[in-house]
């Protein structure tokens, strides 16, 4: 592995940089946060033709600029710096990827040079608000029960009477990441009835029959959940083999880069809550000196320092391998949530009020917890994985340790 980073990849990262800086501070987050589509959609326009971030990853012949999830990584650590609210993560990180693994090449056609251009930003409904578990990284995805487990509850799906090809959808989602303005909607839904049911993903456009969205209020403004309810909503299954499509496969192996995505997403918080944070204590002043000067300070901050670089080479090694995604989020998770609540200790007073960005952090840290976490079941997930925890004997001992 070459950790070093190309020349392209540093130009990413300095020119998203500079950009968010001139337009992603913390007056333009709120007053982005407060609009109809949850973002600033100028700003969205701006990111995907001058800077073709949507579609970074994907393929050139669908208009992509063809780079890995080490581009993307790098890109979303950027926008992580700035908490900048966009359908990036939602769009080019979830919905993306399975339409390039799982869809027809009519469908790609169709579909992702919209995405890559910025014309088109999808969201990926799975019911139950269960995204870590749908994406294989709390739970395995293939037992079906984020998603209702073929009895009731969840979303089902049963073809048009019509004989089309179509399919009709009726159940509900919620906490679906930027469901209210997403163009398509990613639904995963059953179908086959039980005890046969299996999980299939399918297309459904925001103007479709029966297709009832509605934000929520979430703890993070920066991250836009809604409510997606569907009543006999027509639908496009997603690819074009309804039994040999591995939509659980796809599921758990997007989830996989999603997950090392989302943690160099989540170092790049907690940098930006550092810096602002060390740039506080060398202005703030006490007994006559700046707070920074003392030596509890010091060391505070320095295991803030030693917990981000920690959490950001555990990203960069997730985004080239992929695997390690999970273990990688989880602990970039538990270094944002560690640094952000640090952040607001030691910014004092000011730190509470709703005026100062600090309070920005910490619903970032939570927000993202609650939704791809938490943290210790992603660790006893790949533990799990790992076989770690394969050893037990009859007589209750777990390499020579017994289990209590």
């Amino acid at each position: 592995m070459d950790a070093a980073f190309t020349a392209e990849q540093d130009e990413i990262r300095r020119t998203l940089r500079d950009l968010l800086a001139q337009h992603s501070g913390p007056g333009e987050v709120r007053a982005a946060v407060r609009t109809a589509e949850g973002h600033d959609p100028a700003l969205w326009r701006r990111l995907a033709q001058e800077l073709g971030l949507p579609g970074l990853a994907l393929p050139e012949e669908y208009g992509g600029a063809g780079c890995t999830a080490t581009e993307l990584a790098l890109a979303c650590e950027e926008t992580g710096r700035a908490l900048l609210p966009s359908p990036l993560l939602a769009t080019a990180v979830l919905a993306a990827p399975l339409i390039t693994a799982l869809g027809t090449p009519a469908q790609r056609a169709d579909l992702l040079p919209r995405i890559a251009d910025g014309a088109l930003t999808a969201a990926l409904a799975v019911p139950g608000g269960s995204m870590a578990a749908a994406l294989g990284l709390t739970a395995d995805n293939r037992t079906g029960g984020w998603a209702g487990g073929g009895r009731a509850g969840g979303v089902q799906a049963r073809r048009d009477r019509e004989g089309d090809g179509r399919w009709r959808l009726y159940g509900e989602a919620d906490r679906v990441l930027d469901g209210h303005s997403a163009g398509l909607l990613l639904v995963a839904a059953h179908t086959g009835g039980y005890p046969r049911s299996r999980t299939l993903l399918f297309l459904a456009p925001a103007q479709a029959e029966g297709l009832t969205r509605t934000r929520l209020t979430s703890m993070d403004e920066t991250r836009p959940l809604a409510r997606v309810e569907l009543r006999d909503t027509p639908a496009e299954l997603l690819g074009e083999d309804e039994v040999a499509s591995d939509v659980c496969g796809a599921l758990a192996a997007a989830g996989h880069t999603a997950a090392a995505v989302l943690a160099a997403e989540a170092v790049g918080a907690a940098a930006g809550a550092l810096e602002r944070t060390v740039a506080y204590v060398k202005e703030r002043e006490q007994f006559g000196r700046a707070i920074g000067s003392f030596q509890a300070v010091k060391h505070r901050l320095a295991d803030l320092y030693v917990r981000v670089e920690a959490a950001r080479s555990a990203a960069y090694y997730a985004a080239w391998d992929p695997a390690a995604g999970p273990l990688a989020l989880a602990q970039a998770l538990e270094a944002a949530r560690t640094v952000a609540g640090e952040a607001v200790q030691l910014h004092g007073g000011i730190g509470f009020t709703w005026e100062h960005e600090a309070h920005l952090y910490v619903k970032r840290a939570a927000a993202d917890e609650l939704l791809f976490g938490p943290v210790h079941r992603l660790r006893d997930h790949a533990a799990g994985q790992a076989g770690l925890f394969g050893g037990v004997t009859p007589g209750g001992l777990v390499h020579g340790m017994a289990v209590r």
